[in-house]
């Protein structure tokens, strides 16, 4: 199905919209740093096995799991002190990160879809990066983040008719792609910027269209 066919666009943000997977990875690292360096190291690797999962989910886990098992120190930030120190360090990045090429081009070219952003991130971040970048006039369905999952937004856009089928989802995680087809939409992993390991045989395996960026994608 060519992309002119579908009626709504989903977009995750990360390695998608922003190339801010690196920026957030090394936020990651920085914010649980306190705990030690392998703790830290810890944290990254769980970062990068669970792309599109919210931060709030996984410092949870980094404090539950992670820390008791790693932390070279026994005291450090609690959960909302890794919330705090992972925001002022994100948010600087993703004011100057590169916006992808070839997103305003495809918004002229789907002048009846309406595109939305579902996000990991958080959603009042990713609202105000979004207005201040200029870029919040391409999504007239919304820009959606956590503390909210991506499976539950699907599902509330799809309940409210803001998400009208067909619909596809552009992402670059294998949670992108488990949370398109819970909700029944079609899926096209962005390659360029992901930080997938191994996704060349995880998409081979799951016969999944793949293109290196939106560029690409929008040159159909």
């Amino acid at each position: 199905m060519s992309y002119s066919t579908y009626r709504t666009l989903v977009f995750d943000c990360d390695g998608v919209v922003l190339n801010s997977n690196r920026c957030k990875t090394d936020a990651f690292y920085q914010a649980t740093l306190p705990y030690g360096e392998a703790a830290a190291k810890a944290m990254v690797d769980y970062h990068r096995a669970n792309g599109g999962i919210s931060r709030y989910t996984k410092f949870a886990y980094f404090l539950e799991e992670i820390a008791p098992r790693h932390a070279a120190h026994s005291a450090g930030p609690d959960l909302d002190g890794l919330l705090e120190n992972y925001a002022s360090e994100v948010r600087q990045e993703l004011m100057r990160c590169e916006v992808a090429p070839g997103l305003r081009a495809l918004r002229e070219k789907t002048p009846d879809a309406r595109w939305l952003i579902v996000s990991g991130g958080d959603q009042n971040e990713l609202r105000d990066v979004f207005a201040d970048r200029g870029l919040s006039e391409l999504f007239d369905g919304g820009i959606f983040g956590s503390p909210d999952t991506k499976d539950e937004i699907l599902a509330r856009e799809l309940d409210t008719q803001v998400i009208r089928q067909p619909a596809l989802f552009l992402g670059d995680s294998k949670y992108d792609h488990e949370a398109a087809s819970a909700a029944g939409f079609d899926f096209v992993f962005l390659s360029g910027w992901t930080e997938v390991s191994g996704w060349e045989e995880w998409v081979a395996s799951k016969q999944i269209t793949t293109h290196e960026n939106l560029a690409e994608f929008g040159r159909g």
